[in-house]
């Protein structure tokens, strides 16, 4: 199965593409044209880069910082 990582990066490709769509009918079929919706391009693929990198530091790699292995004192 697939980890939270691997699916954003593979949905960011059509994140983008329905984003873009949906600028361009907003400057169709509104008062809103594209030079002023396009900054939403970078807040989406923004957000998406946040939320792969928060996915890839989330999942456990090793021990955290400043525990020990084994047994405590003796």
């Amino acid at each position: 199965m697939a980890n939270s990582s691997e699916v954003i990066h593979a949905v960011r490709g059509p994140i983008i593409l329905i984003t873009i769509g949906i600028l361009f009918a907003l400057d169709n079929f509104t008062s809103y044209g594209f030079h002023q919706t396009w900054p939403v391009i970078l807040i989406v693929v923004g957000v998406l880069t946040l939320l792969a990198r928060a996915s890839r530091t989330s999942s456990p790699s090793g021990p955290a910082p400043g525990s020990t292995q084994g047994g405590g004192a003796s």
